[in-house]
Protein backbone atom coordinates (compact mmCIF):
# COMPACT_ATOMS: atom_id res chain seq x y z
CA UNK A 1 0.00 0.00 0.00
CA UNK A 2 0.66 3.55 -0.32
CA UNK A 3 -0.61 7.02 0.03
CA UNK A 4 -1.15 9.81 -1.85
CA UNK A 5 -1.85 13.60 -0.82
CA UNK A 6 -4.58 15.51 -2.93
CA UNK A 7 -6.50 18.55 -2.37
CA UNK A 8 -9.87 19.16 -2.93
CA UNK A 9 -11.33 22.59 -1.99
CA UNK A 10 -8.25 24.01 -0.33
CA UNK A 11 -8.82 20.28 2.18
CA UNK A 12 -5.62 18.12 2.14
CA UNK A 13 -6.95 13.98 2.43
CA UNK A 14 -4.42 10.98 2.18
CA UNK A 15 -5.70 8.46 -0.40
CA UNK A 16 -4.90 4.59 -0.34
CA UNK A 17 -4.09 2.97 -3.14
CA UNK A 18 -1.97 -0.85 -3.54
CA UNK A 19 1.25 -0.78 -4.93
CA UNK A 20 -0.75 -2.02 -8.42
CA UNK A 21 -2.25 2.00 -8.49
CA UNK A 22 -5.72 0.82 -8.16
CA UNK A 23 -7.22 1.75 -4.88
CA UNK A 24 -7.59 -1.04 -2.27
CA UNK A 25 -10.90 -2.56 -0.97
CA UNK A 26 -10.12 -0.64 2.36
CA UNK A 27 -9.10 2.46 0.46
CA UNK A 28 -9.94 5.99 3.29
CA UNK A 29 -9.93 9.60 3.07
CA UNK A 30 -8.22 11.52 6.05
CA UNK A 31 -8.94 15.03 6.35
CA UNK A 32 -5.66 16.43 7.58
CA UNK A 33 -7.55 20.01 7.42
CA UNK A 34 -7.42 23.62 5.33
CA UNK A 35 -4.39 24.87 4.14
CA UNK A 36 -4.34 27.65 6.85
CA UNK A 37 -4.79 25.46 10.33
CA UNK A 38 -3.72 28.35 11.99
CA UNK A 39 -6.43 29.73 14.02
CA UNK A 40 -7.00 33.42 12.62
CA UNK A 41 -7.35 35.97 15.34
CA UNK A 42 -9.08 39.32 13.50
CA UNK A 43 -8.44 42.52 14.85
CA UNK A 44 -12.20 43.01 15.41
CA UNK A 45 -14.62 41.39 16.90
CA UNK A 46 -17.27 39.53 14.72
CA UNK A 47 -20.96 40.25 16.44
CA UNK A 48 -22.52 37.82 13.51
CA UNK A 49 -21.79 36.10 10.72
CA UNK A 50 -23.98 33.59 7.98
CA UNK A 51 -23.46 33.21 4.56
CA UNK A 52 -22.37 36.51 2.65
CA UNK A 53 -23.45 38.62 5.78
CA UNK A 54 -21.01 39.32 8.39
CA UNK A 55 -21.21 41.96 11.43
CA UNK A 56 -18.72 43.48 12.76
CA UNK A 57 -17.70 46.09 15.75
CA UNK A 58 -16.26 49.22 14.63
CA UNK A 59 -13.66 50.44 17.20
CA UNK A 60 -14.16 54.58 17.82
CA UNK A 61 -11.10 56.71 15.92
CA UNK A 62 -10.90 54.06 13.05
CA UNK A 63 -11.89 54.85 9.44
CA UNK A 64 -14.65 52.64 7.84
CA UNK A 65 -12.41 53.00 4.59
CA UNK A 66 -10.31 54.67 3.62
CA UNK A 67 -7.40 55.48 0.70
CA UNK A 68 -4.43 52.52 0.21
CA UNK A 69 -2.08 52.58 3.31
CA UNK A 70 -4.48 54.18 5.49
CA UNK A 71 -5.21 51.71 8.36
CA UNK A 72 -9.42 50.99 7.91
CA UNK A 73 -11.90 48.60 8.89
CA UNK A 74 -12.88 47.40 5.37
CA UNK A 75 -9.35 46.24 4.83
CA UNK A 76 -9.07 44.93 8.34
CA UNK A 77 -12.37 42.73 7.25
CA UNK A 78 -10.94 41.74 3.72
CA UNK A 79 -7.32 40.78 5.09
CA UNK A 80 -8.93 38.09 7.69
CA UNK A 81 -10.68 36.71 5.37
CA UNK A 82 -8.14 36.03 2.96
CA UNK A 83 -5.69 34.87 5.58
CA UNK A 84 -8.75 32.45 7.27
CA UNK A 85 -9.43 31.11 4.02
CA UNK A 86 -5.81 30.88 2.48
CA UNK A 87 -6.12 33.53 -0.79
CA UNK A 88 -3.65 35.68 -1.99
CA UNK A 89 -5.78 37.75 -4.58
CA UNK A 90 -8.67 40.10 -4.19
CA UNK A 91 -11.91 39.07 -2.22
CA UNK A 92 -15.06 40.71 -2.63
CA UNK A 93 -16.27 42.59 0.18
CA UNK A 94 -19.28 45.79 0.00
CA UNK A 95 -19.82 48.13 2.06
CA UNK A 96 -23.24 48.29 3.00
CA UNK A 97 -23.24 51.77 5.05
CA UNK A 98 -20.56 53.93 7.09
CA UNK A 99 -19.92 55.12 10.82
CA UNK A 100 -18.08 58.18 11.09
CA UNK A 101 -14.44 57.55 12.13
CA UNK A 102 -15.02 58.77 15.95
CA UNK A 103 -18.39 56.75 16.21
CA UNK A 104 -17.92 52.84 17.77
CA UNK A 105 -20.56 49.76 17.02
CA UNK A 106 -22.40 47.55 14.71
CA UNK A 107 -21.12 47.74 10.68
CA UNK A 108 -22.48 45.48 7.96
CA UNK A 109 -20.61 43.88 5.18
CA UNK A 110 -21.48 41.42 2.29
CA UNK A 111 -19.19 39.18 0.53
CA UNK A 112 -21.02 38.91 -3.13
CA UNK A 113 -23.17 40.77 -5.27
CA UNK A 114 -26.34 39.69 -4.90
CA UNK A 115 -26.37 39.94 -1.22
CA UNK A 116 -25.00 43.54 -1.13
CA UNK A 117 -27.86 44.65 -3.76
CA UNK A 118 -30.48 43.22 -1.53
CA UNK A 119 -29.32 44.61 1.62
CA UNK A 120 -28.49 47.75 0.32
CA UNK A 121 -31.95 48.44 -1.05
CA UNK A 122 -33.38 47.13 2.51
CA UNK A 123 -31.39 50.89 3.51
CA UNK A 124 -32.77 52.82 0.58
CA UNK A 125 -36.10 51.75 1.31
CA UNK A 126 -35.65 52.50 5.15
CA UNK A 127 -36.89 49.32 6.13
CA UNK A 128 -33.42 48.54 8.04
CA UNK A 129 -33.60 49.57 11.99
CA UNK A 130 -30.43 51.38 13.63
CA UNK A 131 -30.39 52.81 16.94
CA UNK A 132 -27.61 54.33 18.70
CA UNK A 133 -26.96 55.13 22.35
CA UNK A 134 -25.86 58.21 22.63
CA UNK A 135 -24.58 60.04 25.82
CA UNK A 136 -25.23 64.32 25.29
CA UNK A 137 -24.52 66.90 27.20
CA UNK A 138 -27.24 69.21 28.70
CA UNK A 139 -30.38 67.56 28.93
CA UNK A 140 -33.49 67.88 26.50
CA UNK A 141 -36.25 68.49 28.32
CA UNK A 142 -38.47 65.90 26.70
CA UNK A 143 -38.42 61.96 27.81
CA UNK A 144 -38.61 61.44 23.96
CA UNK A 145 -39.77 63.04 20.40
CA UNK A 146 -39.21 63.14 17.17
CA UNK A 147 -36.34 65.89 15.23
CA UNK A 148 -36.52 66.58 11.55
CA UNK A 149 -34.05 69.10 9.85
CA UNK A 150 -32.19 69.88 6.98
CA UNK A 151 -28.59 68.84 6.86
CA UNK A 152 -25.81 69.10 4.42
CA UNK A 153 -22.15 68.51 3.89
CA UNK A 154 -19.85 71.65 3.53
CA UNK A 155 -18.04 71.32 0.54
CA UNK A 156 -14.42 70.64 0.69
CA UNK A 157 -14.44 70.44 4.46
CA UNK A 158 -14.77 67.06 6.85
CA UNK A 159 -17.85 68.82 8.72
CA UNK A 160 -22.02 68.90 8.03
CA UNK A 161 -24.46 71.67 9.32
CA UNK A 162 -28.02 72.12 9.43
CA UNK A 163 -29.34 74.88 7.24
CA UNK A 164 -32.40 76.38 5.26
CA UNK A 165 -34.99 73.45 3.11
CA UNK A 166 -34.07 75.78 0.20
CA UNK A 167 -29.61 75.39 0.70
CA UNK A 168 -27.99 73.76 -1.81
CA UNK A 169 -27.19 69.92 -1.47
CA UNK A 170 -29.32 70.28 2.07
CA UNK A 171 -31.34 67.05 2.62
CA UNK A 172 -34.28 65.99 4.94
CA UNK A 173 -32.78 64.36 7.83
CA UNK A 174 -35.10 62.55 10.59
CA UNK A 175 -34.79 60.75 13.71
CA UNK A 176 -36.41 59.54 16.85
CA UNK A 177 -35.30 59.54 20.46
CA UNK A 178 -35.83 58.63 23.94
CA UNK A 179 -34.16 59.34 27.19
CA UNK A 180 -33.03 56.46 28.80
CA UNK A 181 -30.92 57.85 31.66
CA UNK A 182 -30.10 61.55 33.00
CA UNK A 183 -28.74 63.45 35.74
CA UNK A 184 -27.84 67.44 35.88
CA UNK A 185 -25.37 67.92 33.30
CA UNK A 186 -25.60 64.44 30.60
CA UNK A 187 -28.42 62.56 29.61
CA UNK A 188 -27.88 58.89 27.77
CA UNK A 189 -30.09 58.55 24.63
CA UNK A 190 -31.55 55.88 22.63
CA UNK A 191 -31.81 57.53 18.97
CA UNK A 192 -33.48 56.01 16.67
CA UNK A 193 -32.70 57.09 12.52
CA UNK A 194 -34.97 57.25 9.72
CA UNK A 195 -32.63 58.33 7.23
CA UNK A 196 -28.95 58.13 7.25
CA UNK A 197 -27.13 61.23 6.71
CA UNK A 198 -23.68 63.08 6.81
CA UNK A 199 -22.87 63.10 10.39
CA UNK A 200 -26.68 63.39 11.13
CA UNK A 201 -27.07 62.34 14.70
CA UNK A 202 -24.42 65.02 15.56
CA UNK A 203 -25.49 67.80 13.74
CA UNK A 204 -29.48 67.23 15.05
CA UNK A 205 -28.12 67.39 18.66
CA UNK A 206 -25.95 70.11 18.54
CA UNK A 207 -28.71 71.95 16.58
CA UNK A 208 -30.60 71.96 19.88
CA UNK A 209 -27.52 72.10 22.03
CA UNK A 210 -26.88 69.08 23.77
CA UNK A 211 -24.24 68.20 21.58
CA UNK A 212 -22.64 64.78 21.42
CA UNK A 213 -20.37 64.46 24.58
CA UNK A 214 -16.50 64.65 23.23
CA UNK A 215 -17.59 65.48 20.07
CA UNK A 216 -15.14 68.91 19.67
CA UNK A 217 -16.03 69.41 16.32
CA UNK A 218 -19.82 70.09 17.13
CA UNK A 219 -19.34 72.22 20.07
CA UNK A 220 -18.86 69.66 23.03
CA UNK A 221 -17.07 71.08 25.72
CA UNK A 222 -16.14 67.64 27.49
CA UNK A 223 -13.34 64.61 26.43
CA UNK A 224 -14.40 61.43 25.82
CA UNK A 225 -12.23 58.34 25.76
CA UNK A 226 -8.81 57.49 26.10
CA UNK A 227 -6.32 60.73 25.64
CA UNK A 228 -5.24 60.20 21.89
CA UNK A 229 -1.97 62.35 20.27
CA UNK A 230 -3.90 62.42 17.21
CA UNK A 231 -7.24 64.38 17.63
CA UNK A 232 -8.45 62.19 14.11
CA UNK A 233 -8.10 59.15 16.43
CA UNK A 234 -10.80 60.85 19.56
CA UNK A 235 -13.66 58.43 20.89
CA UNK A 236 -16.66 60.40 21.20
CA UNK A 237 -19.84 59.16 23.34
CA UNK A 238 -22.04 58.06 20.18
CA UNK A 239 -22.52 54.04 19.59
CA UNK A 240 -24.51 51.83 17.09
CA UNK A 241 -25.89 49.97 19.45
CA UNK A 242 -28.09 47.59 17.49
CA UNK A 243 -28.69 46.53 13.63
CA UNK A 244 -31.93 44.98 12.77
CA UNK A 245 -32.42 43.65 9.28
CA UNK A 246 -33.81 40.73 6.37
CA UNK A 247 -30.79 38.63 5.81
CA UNK A 248 -30.46 39.09 1.95
CA UNK A 249 -30.18 34.91 0.98
CA UNK A 250 -32.27 33.48 3.70
CA UNK A 251 -35.81 34.09 5.12
CA UNK A 252 -35.02 35.36 8.69
CA UNK A 253 -34.78 38.59 10.88
CA UNK A 254 -31.44 39.26 11.50
CA UNK A 255 -30.90 41.56 15.28
CA UNK A 256 -27.21 42.20 16.30
CA UNK A 257 -26.31 43.94 19.01
CA UNK A 258 -22.63 45.53 19.60
CA UNK A 259 -21.42 45.74 23.23
CA UNK A 260 -20.19 48.93 24.74
CA UNK A 261 -16.69 49.29 24.32
CA UNK A 262 -13.95 50.00 26.62
CA UNK A 263 -14.04 53.14 26.22
CA UNK A 264 -17.68 53.66 27.39
CA UNK A 265 -17.33 51.18 30.59
CA UNK A 266 -14.57 52.79 31.76
CA UNK A 267 -16.23 56.70 31.25
CA UNK A 268 -17.25 58.40 34.69
CA UNK A 269 -19.96 59.68 32.80
CA UNK A 270 -21.26 56.51 31.64
CA UNK A 271 -21.16 55.18 35.32
CA UNK A 272 -23.49 57.68 36.76
CA UNK A 273 -25.84 57.18 33.59
CA UNK A 274 -25.55 53.61 33.28
CA UNK A 275 -29.42 52.63 33.46
CA UNK A 276 -28.22 48.93 34.90
CA UNK A 277 -24.96 49.50 36.58
CA UNK A 278 -21.50 50.81 35.06
CA UNK A 279 -20.95 47.65 33.07
CA UNK A 280 -24.43 47.35 31.43
CA UNK A 281 -23.97 46.47 27.61
CA UNK A 282 -20.34 44.96 27.94
CA UNK A 283 -21.70 41.03 26.77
Amino acid sequence: MKRRRAKVLGVFFFLEHSLSGTPSKSHSAVIMGRMNDTPVSPKFDILYEKGPCICVQKPAGLLTQAPPGIDNLEEQVRAFYKQREGKTGNIYLAIIHRLDRPVSGAIVFCRNVRAAQRLAAQFRERSVRKTYWGIVEGVPPEEQGEWTDYVRKIPDVARGEVTDKSAEGAKRAELSYQVIARNEKHALLEIELETGRYHQIRLQCAARGFPILGDRLYGAGESFGPEVEDPRHQHIGLHARTLVFRHPMVDEMVEVTAPLPAAWIASPVWQELAPQGPDEGEA
